[in-house]
């Protein structure tokens, strides 16, 4: 028996089946860092557009969680897939290196400052621990792939970074958007701080929902109000609320003006209730038999006075239309201590802040005695008792309703009136101004633009300060009596800045009043000690300050990327910032992503602690699976992971390599500067193949300038799986492996595969980075010695739709395709035939169709990977054949051939030949062993 095995051209790469990225993906993070590639793919773009994207910084807090690996990895992405569109895309990473999160963490290793450690050696404690996290969560983005400027990233506690934040502020100050007020800010009793509105979320909460009955001090006037000329022993209102802790700070009554109120008489008392209320209140407090004896508006109850409900003043009625008839009675009670509405309402009516917790949520000693020192948030069991006792609680009841609680301890917050220091958002009309500015910005989702309009419409004021130890200054000396800022202000801030730039931050605690006041009153003024709102700190950072070498237009980002919350976070401080410092934005576009959710839906966060680690991941399947399922799912929204999800990237993975393994495979001896064969020279097929990869590529490439990256997949695995490994390869498989060696056959599709695999590992680069450069280095030819240098391929060529077989041609061909392998399956289920090559098959169809493949003459047995295929007529279809459905005319009909099989190509012939070397081959497997070896033109 003679052995063929040497006769054909059998695939050979070194090229591995399984990836086994754990174990190589180390290895080339070495060789990377080794030659600098990050610095090699900086001097290989000089001279290119620029393309900025500005980093959002992470806490320097913690092991980086697969929130981190998603944001680095997307960013990652867009900066490759920029480059390799021809920009300049520089990546420096940055962190948020001050704020409560780190000494929070600090506090829970040391204690707290003063008590246990001093104010300086507790910052300096922070800083080292946060260039501890730093340094950690460094190495663990390097391992995710990530590229970037390493070696030289934007650190907010930077002493120059720490002086150019204050002198932002500076410049805020000079424009007069800054103030100091005494008013109700959120604020945080575990922090004892204030909170940015991103550092709130809200979560369900139960409550005490009350309704509670306050006494008139004057019933006459009651009386004139509603018109009447009866004897009334008792009138009272009901007002409702849903925080009982608040009710020692109320200090009024707030109706609507203009909704309507009526007295209802129950036995010797009256009650006052908004009209549409009435039923539903008096239902909820349990009267049987009552009466409505009076109706009046809202506005004409303003000034009157009834009875605190246990302190010993009386309260006034005011009036205010954010007054609802939601729920409640109409009648609100007011705390100018607890909440914006309350507080602006109570300004207005020169009702005075109460001041009555600390900062830890106690109240100050006596306020009442049933109060000295107990907890706010701890009082509304003490607060219900004695209400009962004095026999005005009518109604108490729990209900779930969304609540503020603190992002970092996941706890309720209170609105607490404390002197902070405010930037006005309406001073020099910069909310107008900033809402128009977001209308030309671009916004990916597109809700993102009215998203982020509702915000800064309906935002307050925003409270930049914060009494916390490590932050950045807010460096102002304040008159003693009057409260002004000192005259010199810019000038002293300007002062500071220098001191600190060269100091740090410490040097403001350190410095005393005379080191900058040179003047006799410097006794007169005293120095702000709160520190600032981090998100002003990011918020200040722009991007010329991270790109200093590089003259930016407008010191405009290209990019903010970045998760949904920062739409009140960083995105909005830094517009805030840049409108009152520049009037105009700091970034042309927004992409925002959903966050990593657990399987109850939860966003994954390091305070519930329902995180996956992505260095875990990555230990078992690789970064590059990682940055897959990042790639493959819709950004947009929340994200889901799991063992099943990774294991379907592991497929798609799979999927990808094994085309990739195949072209390398048949490529092994392929000399590009020899075997090339021209375009206009290929075998037709050959030339379908590079003019589907071209278009293909225009997807891709429009899916990458979209931000669409989950097409990039979708795309690319149909490609691999149903264009490239179930069509194309599979065609050209017998041409690769049994026409001669060298033959202009073989050469063709080499050279269709060699154009495919270079456009290919380009694709897939700002994704499966570790994997193109594994595939570069077995790529034939000189090639550059990365990947990431290169620009999109450009050497693919299109169809001409002119000539005959153009696109049209071959999609016609491909649905005639499928349909013949639904008649072969079907002859497969039937046990007619094993493989396709068993069959021989004939084509009934009309004149038009059988012109068009008559072109192919016996080249199209080739392309159904049958053994013999006949075109006739279709009015001479057998019995036997199938009518498609799909397309008209045509009917197939499929045989088992009766021939013998070639041992060598394993076609079905009528006849096998031998000559002088081998024996029983077929006429075409003696050409290609022996002879000059058969000729291909089209498939």
């Amino acid at each position: 028996m003679n052995n063929y095995k040497s006769t054909l051209n059998l695939p050979a790469t070194k090229f591995s089946m399984k990836g086994n990225l754990s174990q190589k993906e180390p290895d080339i993070i070495n060789r990377w860092n080794a030659d600098n590639l990050y610095k090699i793919i900086r001097k290989s773009k000089i001279g290119k557009k620029k393309f900025l994207l500005q980093d959002g910084p992470p806490y320097a807090n913690g092991d980086i969680h697969l929130g981190h690996a998603l944001n680095k990895i997307l960013k990652d992405i867009i900066i490759k897939s920029k480059n390799l569109s021809g920009f300049d895309a520089p990546y420096t990473p940055a962190w948020d290196c001050h704020g409560l999160p780190i000494e929070h963490k600090v506090e829970n290793i040391i204690g707290k400052p003063e008590k246990n450690i001093t104010f300086k050696d507790f910052r300096l404690f922070c800083r080292k621990y946060a260039e501890k996290q730093i340094k950690k969560q460094k190495k663990d983005f390097i391992r995710l792939g990530i590229l970037g400027n390493w070696e030289n990233p934007y650190l907010t506690m930077d002493f120059v970074n720490e002086a150019d934040v204050i002198r932002s502020l500076s410049k805020i100050i000079e424009n007069g958007y800054i103030y100091k007020d005494f008013r109700p800010v959120h604020w945080c009793l575990d922090c004892a701080s204030s909170l940015a509105e991103a550092e709130v979320e809200y979560h369900d909460k139960i409550s005490d929902s009350i309704i509670v009955m306050l006494s008139a001090t004057n019933i006459d006037v009651i009386k004139k109000i509603f018109n009447l000329n009866i004897t009334l022993k008792k009138s009272n209102i009901l007002i409702w609320t849903t925080t009982p802790w608040s009710l020692p700070a109320c200090r009024a009554i707030t109706l609507h003006p203009n909704f309507e109120y009526q007295l209802i008489k129950i036995k010797n008392n009256t009650i006052i209730i908004a009209k549409n209320l009435v039923e539903i209140t008096i239902k909820k407090i349990g009267i049987l038999k009552w009466k409505i004896i009076g109706t009046t508006i809202g506005k004409k109850l303003e000034n009157l006075e009834f009875a605190h409900p246990f302190l010993n003043f009386n309260i006034p009625i005011i009036l205010a239309k954010h007054v609802t008839e939601d729920t409640g009675t109409g009648a609100v009670h007011t705390a100018p201590d607890y909440g914006q509405d309350d507080y602006k309402i109570s300004k207005k009516y020169g009702i005075k802040l109460t001041n009555i917790i600390d900062v830890k949520g106690y109240y100050k000693k006596d306020i009442h005695p049933i109060l000295n020192y107990v907890n706010i948030l701890q009082s509304s069991s003490v607060i219900l008792n004695f209400l009962e006792k004095k026999k005005i609680l009518l109604h108490k009841s729990k209900i779930i309703h969304s609540y503020p609680h603190c992002w970092r301890h996941k706890t309720p917050i209170i609105s607490k009136a404390t002197p902070q220091w405010f930037l006005n958002i309406d001073h020099m009309n910069l909310r107008e101004k900033s809402i128009q500015e977001i209308k030309r910005i671009k916004w990916v989702p597109d809700w993102g633009k009215a998203r982020m309009e509702s915000m800064i419409s309906n935002r307050p004021d925003w409270c930049i300060s914060r009494q916390r130890t490590w932050g950045i200054p807010i460096p102002l000396f304040i008159h003693k009596k009057t409260g002004h800022l000192h005259p010199n202000t810019t000038l002293l801030i300007e002062k500071i800045a220098q001191k600190v730039a060269l100091n740090g931050i410490q040097i403001w605690w350190s410095l005393e009043l005379t080191d900058l006041i040179q003047t006799n009153d410097a006794h007169q003024y005293k120095k702000v000690l709160d520190v600032l709102d981090v998100w002003f700190e990011s918020g200040s950072i722009t991007i010329s300050k991270i790109y200093k070498k590089i003259d930016i237009i407008n010191n405009q980002a290209d990019l903010y990327l970045e998760g949904s919350d920062q739409y009140r976070g960083w995105f909005m401080s830094s517009l805030i910032i840049s409108m009152a410092i520049t009037g105009k934005s700091p970034y042309h576009e927004i992409v925002t992503h959903g966050f990593t959710v657990d399987k109850n839906k939860r966003k994954m966060s390091k305070s519930i602690g329902n995180t996956i680690s992505p260095i875990d991941i990555i230990k078992k399947l690789g970064a590059d699976i990682l940055r897959l399922w990042v790639a493959s799912t819709d950004y947009s929204k929340d994200m889901f992971i799991s063992d099943v999800i990774l294991k379907q990237s592991s497929d798609y993975y799979r999927r990808i390599r094994n085309t990739i393994r195949f072209l390398l495979a048949n490529l092994n001896e392929f000399n590009p500067k020899i075997d090339f064969i021209n375009f206009e020279d290929m075998i037709h097929i050959d030339r379908w193949a590079i003019s589907k990869t071209l278009k293909i590529q225009k997807k891709i490439i429009c899916s990458y300038e979209n931000y669409k990256f989950h097409e990039v997949i979708k795309i690319l695995i149909h490609f691999c799986s149903i264009e490239m490994s179930a069509f194309y390869l599979d065609i050209i498989k017998d041409r690769l492996y049994t026409t001669k060696y060298k033959s202009h056959s073989r050469k063709s599709c080499q050279t269709a595969m060699y154009l495919i695999l270079q456009a290919l590992v380009r694709w897939i680069a700002p994704i499966l980075s570790f994997t193109a450069d594994e595939i570069w280095e077995y790529i034939p030819g000189q090639n550059k010695k990365y990947v990431f240098t290169e620009e999109w391929f450009s050497n693919l060529f299109n169809l001409d739709n002119n000539q005959l077989f153009n696109n049209k041609y071959w999609d016609d061909l491909i649905k005639l395709r499928n349909e013949v392998n639904q008649v072969l399956e079907l002859a497969r289920l039937n046990k007619k035939i094993g493989t396709s090559l068993e069959a021989s098959i004939t084509l009934y169809v009309d004149k038009n169709t059988k012109k068009k493949l008559k072109f192919l003459g016996n080249e199209l047995k080739f392309f159904f990977i049958t053994s013999d295929c006949q075109i006739k007529d279709y009015i001479l279809s057998s019995p036997d054949s199938i009518k498609s459905k799909i397309i008209k005319n045509v009917k197939i009909e499929c045989k088992k051939h009766k021939g013998k099989k070639c041992p060598r190509c394993w076609h079905y012939v009528d006849y096998l030949e031998y000559n002088h070397l081998y024996s029983n081959l077929c006429h075409r497997c003696i050409k290609n062993t022996s002879k000059s070896g058969e000729k291909r033109e089209f498939i």
